[in-house]
């Protein structure tokens, strides 16, 4: 089988998912482009010598409908004989894009390819395209569907994870998203999102809050108690599909669960030909992949399950990997994680995670991949996993060997 490497990783800066936010006026086609263009530009590539544009974006609705990924292309300065395919794994269409490419690469499928993804999420609202999961009575009622937020808190419910735990975990978020920005580990990835003058818009991520402590969460409201115990009632509908628990306990809230914002990122990938023709070495070997179906009312604990999978198939062990990036999509999901395989903390999301900097749908998993090379150069480690929950119960997973 043909070796699938990445050569190169980047992303644009996160902003927040508002009105106010920095990148409010970018469309996700101008987002794209921009990205697709500063990873052209660093590596050298001209002409049609990749072979399809992989492109994630879950919302795909009005300006971030149609096929984004070959627009994207075409807005963008790359040949305009490279195609393009948008892809939805809802939070894992970006890490699931880099995956496609990479089961191309080593199934001959082409040389090189560009895989990752966008998400306007101030422009385009999350779940405005309808999902039949959540708006079907018919599907809704056989899989006892509730929100994801609710979802969360069923897992902090089912496996003990208190408020303080889930809040804990939000302040180190920040405290190391913080450091690793003034530290200078970002340098690398991140590049300015400019607007048509080449004024620079954004330079580093807007969502942060830095001087999140215990105290400051300590005074929010869980935001999903009302509409699981009021309105529209979702707690009956867990407690329908999990007897065994007496109620939910709500410990979740905007401090403690990902954040809504912009972003985009894209992940060059290739054979050892592909970087030969371009002079290019390549940084890491995507050693294996995975994706799995979970129970789809607890719905997010798709990373336990999907990271035994890839670890069964790749052959090796939860103690042979040297660092983890699991998205921080709500706290109960790495704690979760941490437990399951007895981790050390200080191995897991390294950087911190969406808690801190937000989690831009489509473009996450292709951004905490990136993040996860970058940590494994910095620390000189050779194996890495990323892996994220996603929803209607799924997860996905990459193993990166650093070459």
């Amino acid at each position: 089988m043909t070796e699938a490497y990445i050569y190169d990783a980047i992303r644009s800066p996160r902003g927040k998912g508002r009105a106010d936010g920095a990148l409010h006026e970018v469309t996700a086609l101008a987002l794209s482009a921009q990205v697709l263009d500063a990873l052209a530009t660093r590596n050298g590539i001209s002409g049609p010598v990749i072979e399809d544009v992989i492109w994630g974006n879950v919302t795909q609705i009005g300006e971030q409908g149609g096929c984004l990924a070959r627009s994207a292309v075409l807005a963008s300065g790359l040949d305009e004989a490279i195609p393009g395919l948008s892809i939805n794994r809802f939070c894992a269409s970006g890490l699931e894009a880099v995956n496609l490419a990479a089961l191309q690469v080593q199934g001959g499928g082409g040389h090189g390819y560009i895989a990752g993804g966008v998400e306007m999420m101030g422009r385009v609202a999350m779940g405005s395209d309808g999902a039949a999961i959540a708006v079907d009575p018919s599907l809704a009622m056989k899989t006892y569907f509730v929100p994801q937020g609710i979802s969360a808190d069923i897992i902090a419910t089912q496996y003990g994870f208190t408020r303080d735990q889930a809040d804990a975990l939000a302040v180190e978020s920040q405290r190391r998203a913080a450091l690793a920005w003034a530290e200078g580990r970002f340098d690398r990835s991140v590049i300015p999102v400019r607007d048509r003058n080449g004024l620079m818009i954004l330079g580093r991520d807007e969502y942060m809050r830095p001087a999140t402590d215990m105290q400051t969460l300590g005074a929010l409201k869980p935001a999903f108690a009302e509409m699981g115990e009021v309105m529209p009632g979702f707690d009956k509908v867990a407690l329908m599909k999990y007897p065994h628990l007496e109620r939910i306990r709500h410990i979740h809230h905007a401090g403690n669960s990902s954040g809504i914002v912009d972003g985009a990122a894209a992940v060059l990938v290739g054979d050892a030909a592909f970087g030969q023709r371009l002079g290019l070495k390549p940084r890491a070997r995507i050693r294996a992949t995975a994706r799995i179906g979970t129970d789809p009312t607890i719905m997010l604990t798709g990373p336990v399950p999907v990271t035994e999978r890839i670890l069964a198939g790749s052959g090796l062990t939860i103690r042979d990997i040297d660092l983890f990036e699991v998205n921080e999509a709500f706290a109960a999901v790495v704690l979760l994680f941490q437990q399951a395989f007895d981790l050390d903390p200080a191995r897991v999301n390294v950087n911190g995670g969406s808690i801190a900097m937000g989690h831009p749908l489509g473009a996450t998993g292709a951004i905490i991949l990136g993040t996860l090379l970058d940590e494994m150069e910095r620390q000189d480690k050779d194996l890495g996993l990323a892996t994220l929950c996603v929803a209607s119960g799924m997860g996905a997973a990459t193993i990166l060997e650093r070459v």
